[in-house]
């Protein structure tokens, strides 16, 4: 008998409804997520490679497996139409990896929209905005930059940005500088030159 690891494609977002229906009808899967800071979709976790899972069978003594709709699988993950196979050892390694993010906490520090960071790389050291988190470690977080007095669109590492403060920018409020109908609030009225 020999079981191997070969990787399927899931319908999009449907990752942990394919797991749950693949698990409840005796698949052997493998489904690595990783812990994170702010929960999604209901969930405490996120898929390490969305979209995808790891399924291990015999297809050579019991057949290809057959996968009903309820499955949410598109199909398997092929390269130049071969379709290969990952070695026990490969998946161990990764068990044992997400088991040791989970003792430190999370995989990776996620920024809500709007969230003040300190943007702290080899090559620059600057103030920004958060605008769009990434949907996993590898993607970058898009950020409106604080760069000779103008907000500016760029793409950072998460592991180069450190939170300033926990108040999203769209909470905060510039002072009023008038009460309406022309009359200004004190501190904010219009200065006189001096000598005029």
């Amino acid at each position: 008998m020999a079981l191997k690891w070969r990787v399927i494609r899931t319908v999009p977002r449907a990752e942990y409804l394919a797991a749950e229906e693949l698990g409840r009808d005796g698949f052997q899967i493998f489904f690595p997520r990783v812990q994170v800071t702010i929960p999604r979709y209901g969930h405490t976790d996120m898929p390490l490679f969305p979209g995808y899972i790891f399924l291990r069978c015999d297809a050579e003594a019991e057949g290809w497996p057959v996968f009903r709709p309820g499955h949410k699988v598109l199909n398997w993950v092929t390269f130049g139409g071969e379709l290969p196979t990952l070695p026990d050892e490969f998946v161990d390694d990764l068990t044992h990896r997400l088991e040791e993010i989970s003792r430190q906490g999370s995989a990776w520090r996620q920024f809500r929209a709007g969230e003040m960071v300190r943007i702290t790389s080899k090559i620059l050291e600057s103030v920004a905005h958060v605008v769009d988190q990434p949907k996993s470690s590898q993607g970058r977080v898009k950020v409106l930059l604080e760069f000779m007095g103008r907000l500016v669109p760029a793409q950072v590492p998460w592991e180069q940005l450190q939170p300033i403060d926990d108040d999203p920018l769209e909470t905060r409020q510039t002072p009023r500088r008038t009460r309406g109908g022309g009359r200004w609030v004190k501190g904010f009225e219009p200065r006189t030159a001096v000598g005029a």
